[in-house]
């Protein structure tokens, strides 16, 4: 008894030997002339300007950008807004103030995509729950490559890819969410050559014959960069001829296949699309898929645009056949508002073929003995490295509004679209073709009222191209499109 008494007080005796040796303040510790006490960032001031970020984003893009009497955007020439902006980065830090006047200056002169009358491009519009969960994953900053750094994106995005699948009618598959489109046809691509030829992955492209694939002249640009990228070549891809409506000609489709056999190449993938660019033409999958069934080939279906219809009961019959496709490429970031980037890949393979293909097997990511099932982790089924969970945008956005809801989106833009074409029929002055579209562009832009995109199409003149997506669009937008052009167009 005695013993453990004299222990404590000897220990006593210690630590108050030990505080007194300690001074008020940390002695500071050095390497390289660096301090290393305490955290180097100014934690409070950081906080606050978060804070005050976060306020000035609802303000001035949630509630005031999505305001129909706000402007779409306020023109300015490059070398103008390069001297409005404060662009240049100094060897000294700025104030607060001045960040958050530089925040207020870069939202100001931005194009509102939010807004009701911004139809520029095939993305536009709010979605408040994708919006939230943006801004909890930009705060979590996660990368999903494994289920220990992100458990809960990884099971989200599992989700997310099971419902998707379900929609093209696969009773099962596999999928990986993608940094856009044109990189889900891409990997798509580059899937079909790795099934054609499993030796390509270690031997390289030395040993391969001349392959071609085949995809409609109103594909995705994407088709050829992809081609060029992979080392196949742009002159291997073959373009099919499309009829009055922009669809891929089956008949033509067969007649090529067959003329690059005679030529001594091997085709070995056939790209469809659902919801071409410019004229929003869907391919007739189910023809299509005959034929690459005659043939072996693989077929991909680029829907990155247009295979949200596959929500809606009453126009998911404009991707009738997609569930004999072999690999789809959709973009949730497009007519469902899932905001950029949302694009998935879907394989109807469930041999991990995906995985095969890309994975590298870094043992310092994917160790196969670790404590949990490491079939959940799936990033190296992808061709990155780091990457965000887009998914879960997605994912919240669906939660929130269900199926049905996403349903009423895509009615309700098809709905917009047939009213406008409608109304177009009875306007005097108006055609679905018109020359003047790049000097109307110029004026809408100028005053900020709308934008609206334009292109020529095969030896056309420059024509608007009309997108509809954000619910928060309405017939009275549809009208005001409309009176708009009319006005800006009556001097010329």
């Amino acid at each position: 008894m005695s013993h453990a008494r004299d222990d404590h007080q000897g220990a006593s005796q210690g630590d108050s030997g030990q505080k007194e040796m300690t001074p008020g303040k940390k002695i500071p510790i050095f390497v390289d002339g660096v301090v290393l006490n305490g955290p180097q960032t100014d934690v409070k001031a950081g906080e606050k300007f978060v804070e005050e970020a976060c306020r000035l984003i609802m303000e001035e893009v949630v509630l005031k950008a999505t305001d129909v009497n706000e402007k779409v955007c306020e023109w300015q020439p490059p070398e103008q807004l390069r001297q409005l902006l404060d662009l240049e980065m100094r060897d000294t830090g700025e104030s607060q103030d001045k960040l958050l006047k530089l925040c207020q200056d870069v939202i100001h002169f931005s194009v509102k995509t939010n807004h009701p009358r911004f139809f520029n491009q095939l993305y536009a519009g709010l979605d408040y729950y994708s919006l939230a969960a943006r801004i909890i994953t930009e705060a979590l900053n996660p990368s999903i490559y494994t289920y220990e750094v992100s458990p809960v994106f990884l099971l989200v995005e599992e989700a997310v890819l099971k419902k998707m699948i379900e929609c093209v009618g696969w009773k099962e598959g596999d999928g990986i969410f993608n940094p856009g489109g044109s990189v889900s046809n891409m990997c798509a691509m580059n899937l079909a050559r790795y099934r054609h030829c499993p030796d390509i992955k270690e031997k390289g492209l030395s040993g391969l014959p001349r392959l071609i694939l085949f995809t409609s002249a109103e594909c995705h640009y994407s088709m050829k960069k992809a081609a060029s990228f992979l080392g196949i070549g742009t002159q291997n891809v073959y373009f099919v001829e499309t009829d009055g409506r922009g669809k891929m000609i089956p008949e033509d489709l067969e007649k090529q296949i067959w003329q690059a056999r005679q030529e001594g190449a091997v085709p070995f993938l056939v790209c469809a699309t659902s919801g071409t660019t410019v004229l929003g033409a869907f391919d007739p999958l189910d023809e299509i898929a005959e034929v690459c069934e005659r043939h072996g080939l693989w077929l991909h279906v680029d829907a990155s645009w247009g295979g949200s219809a596959l929500v809606s009961r009453k126009h998911r019959r404009l991707l009738h056949g997609i569930h004999r496709a072999d690999s789809v490429a959709w973009n949730p970031h497009k007519m469902l508002m899932a905001g950029i980037q949302c694009s998935a890949l879907l394989v109807k393979d469930k041999s991990d073929l995906l995985k095969k293909c890309y994975s590298a097997k870094a043992t310092y990511l994917f160790q196969q003995d670790k404590f949990y099932d490491v079939s959940y982790d799936t990033g190296d089924k992808s061709i990155q490295c780091s990457r965000r969970p887009d998914a879960f945008k997605f994912w919240m956005t669906w939660k929130a509004l269900g199926t049905s809801g996403l349903e009423e989106r895509v009615n309700r833009a098809f709905a917009l679209s047939r009213y406008l074409v409608d109304e177009i029929k009875k306007r005097e002055g108006f055609k679905l073709l018109m020359e003047v579209a790049p000097a109307i562009k110029e004026k809408m832009m100028k005053k900020g009222s709308l934008m609206l995109g334009y292109q020529p199409h095969r030896g056309k003149v420059n024509f608007f191209r009309q997108v509809v997506i954000s619910p928060q669009v309405s017939r009275e937008d549809m009208d005001f499109l409309l009176d708009e052009i009319d006005s800006l167009g009556r001097d010329m």
